[in-house]
């Protein structure tokens, strides 16, 4: 009869801890963020194919948003993942 009692303490004390997440959700919202950052600067800096091949657009292929606006997207986006991994969550959320 001792058996039946231990074997099921394991089983009750597993089932009331908690489990603690190293993210929360705001942490994957900031993720969410810098993707789609990082997605639109990438999208602002390609294109440029001309119809004709013999013909060079320079205005076209070194435009502000290819040249400068794409690339500060893109750093920012990275730089909003970078917080998004450092961001602590929130304290209400522990358990402990």
């Amino acid at each position: 009869m001792s058996k039946n009692k231990s074997t099921t303490a394991p089983a009750q004390k597993q089932s009331t801890q908690s489990q603690d997440f190293l993210f929360d959700k705001s942490n994957y919202i900031w993720m969410l963020a810098g993707v789609i950052l990082v997605v639109i600067g990438f999208m602002l800096m390609s294109g440029g194919k001309s119809d004709d091949p013999t013909k060079f657009n320079y205005d076209e292929i070194y435009s502000t948003a290819r040249v400068t606006i794409a690339p500060l997207m893109i750093l920012i986006g990275f730089a909003v993942e970078i917080y998004a991994i450092m961001k602590k969550p929130a304290a209400g959320t522990d358990n402990n």
